[in-house]
């Protein structure tokens, strides 16, 4: 009777950890799912849609290398932020000095200004679709994503940026509704191609360069801390940026499928995300234009908020000033200032008539790139410094992956500077 007691026990105790370990996880999960989809932000999914619609579906590959990599450099924020339980701009300032750190957030702000700017753009230009005018779209989006973060509190507003992440289905069900050859597609996927010119070697390292931005690494390890995950829970939280990385990658695959199976097989060209909205309609019906376009502004409001935040949080962590969500503004004022000053300008910008929007937008990536090279390596010199991260630093095929990493990206990197800072000067 024992014998036969026994192994019951044993299956119901490995369920009951196994049902433990997903509550666990479900605690945990947000940071990381949160920072990679919303990289499929305006820019990101006007560079798949242009690379769709250029290129067909000869950019496929790219994406699994794309996601090894965005995954290997989220996985190091998140495990700093665990184990040290402060953001990576506090880590830079007490390893490196305030001068370092000044110079590196006065970069990033104006940068990620820039990069707000095109969120609300964006915003406006899908909306204009459904034939709302960018006078009322802009305000009520900036009046939204400042109460968000004013009135709530760190898991309210978590709960909402993972409800929008759900929204981003709308780009699979574009691409199914677009009806594509899915043996090519898959072929495809699997098979890398490449060709010797210059505008599909530059749409390749802007595919690439536009999966990891500075700001990404500040914000996930800024929400790490804020969440309070300890390092008892890391594992969960390593799973939930994987999974994160995965999906904001599988969603750009479905947009470049969609525009490749009717933009590019059209013969049609388009610039900007909502250019390949409304080119959809002919070619796959109203419903995959709107659902693109819906995807859109989706991916926009969405950018919007955390892009300030984000900025916001590593600003006040370099100069040791309060913040959080969860502060008051008299607890956090220079938190809650800089967020409402980020989102007034970004959207006062938009308003602006006959501004070079394209040129601020080019400007921001030029500067992300620049600072990106910058921001890998102290994030590789920090996460193997013993006395900071103890067992948890990098081993030694990590750190393989991890310098390889950073080495093709400060390449591709260079190039989009050298590429964008000619695009400013011949423009």
């Amino acid at each position: 009777m024992p014998a036969e007691t026994t192994p019951a026990l044993s299956g119901q105790a490995r369920r009951a950890a196994l049902w433990r370990s997903v509550l666990i996880f479900l605690a945990v999960v947000g940071p990381g799912l949160i920072t990679a989809n919303v990289d499929n932000d305006a820019g990101g999914i006007a560079t798949y849609s242009m690379a769709g619609a250029s290129y067909g579906v000869k950019l496929l590959w790219t994406l699994i290398p794309i996601t090894v990599a965005l995954i290997v450099v989220q996985e190091m924020s998140a495990r700093m932020g665990v184990v040290t339980g402060k953001g990576l701009a506090d880590l830079i300032r007490e390893s490196y000095g305030v001068k370092v750190t000044f110079w590196i957030m006065l970069a990033l702000l104006v940068a990620d200004v820039g990069n707000t700017v095109s969120e609300f753009s964006g915003a406006a230009a899908s909306l204009e679709i459904f034939g709302v005018p960018t006078w009322i779209t802009v305000p009520l989006v900036a009046l939204a994503v400042w109460l968000l973060v004013l009135k709530g509190t760190y898991r309210s507003v978590e709960k909402v940026f993972l409800v929008a992440c759900l929204f981003y289905v709308a780009y699979p069900i574009s691409a199914y509704l677009s009806h594509p050859d899915w043996p090519v597609v898959l072929r495809a996927t699997v098979t890398p191609t490449f060709e010797w010119n210059g505008g599909y070697v530059t749409m390749l390292v802007g595919v690439i360069g536009t999966t990891i931005a500075p700001w990404m690494q500040f914000y996930l390890q800024s929400a790490v801390v804020e969440k309070g995950i300890k390092p008892e829970h890391y594992a969960h939280s390593r799973l939930d940026v994987i999974v994160g990385c995965i999906i904001t990658d599988v969603v750009a695959f479905f947009i470049i499928v969609a525009c490749a199976a009717t933009l590019f097989k059209a013969g049609v060209k388009v610039d900007t995300a909502d250019q390949a909205a409304a080119a959809l309609a002919p070619l796959a019906g109203r419903y995959a234009s709107w659902l693109f376009a819906f995807g859109l502004f989706n991916a926009s409001f969405f950018a919007a908020t955390i892009l300030p935040l984000a900025t916001a949080y590593y600003v006040c962590e370099a100069f040791g000033w309060e913040s959080g969500i969860d502060r008051k503004w008299s607890e956090a004022p220079q938190f809650y200032w800089l967020y409402t000053g980020i989102v007034l300008v970004g959207a006062a910008v938009v308003l602006v008539p006959h501004l070079p929007l394209f040129q601020i937008m080019l400007v921001s990536q030029v500067l992300n790139g620049m600072l990106l090279p910058f921001i890998l390596i102290f994030m590789l010199l920090l996460i193997n410094q013993e006395k900071l991260m103890g067992a948890f630093r990098n081993g030694r095929t990590f750190n393989a992956i991890a310098w390889t990493t950073t080495v093709i990206m400060i390449a591709l990197t260079l190039w989009l500077v050298v590429d964008g800072v000619r695009g400013l000067l011949f423009a």
